[in-house]
C-alpha cells in the first residue's frame, strides 16, 4: 500500500487511497489459487459524473490514459526498486 500511497500522491495529492473490491472478472484467481497474492491497481482517473464504463459508448478522457500509464509505470518502477 506505501508504494500506491506513495505514487498516488505524485498525481492526486492529498487524495486518499482507500482499498476496494471490484466486482469484475479477473485473470487473478489462477494466480491467487497458486498461493500468488493477486491485487489490482489501475490509476486511472475518471469523471465521476459520466461513467461509460462497458458501454456502446466507453471512454475515458486522454489526459486520464496518458496520466494512467505514466503512473502504472511508476509503480512499477518504484516496486521494483528502482527510483
Amino acid at each position: 500500500m506505501s508504494a500506491i500511497e506513495a505514487t498516488s500522491a505524485e498525481f492526486w495529492p492529498g487524495t486518499p487511497v482507500v482499498p476496494i473490491m471490484s466486482a469484475g472478472a479477473t485473470d487473478g484467481a489462477y494466480l491467487r489459487n497458486a498461493g500468488i497474492p493477486t491485487y489490482g491497481n489501475s490509476g486511472l482517473a475518471g469523471d465521476v459524473d459520466d461513467v461509460r464504463a462497458h458501454g456502446r459508448d466507453e471512454r475515458v478522457l486522454v489526459k486520464s490514459f496518458f496520466d494512467g500509464g505514466e503512473y502504472l509505470y511508476r509503480l512499477v518502477k518504484r516496486l521494483a526498486g528502482g527510483k
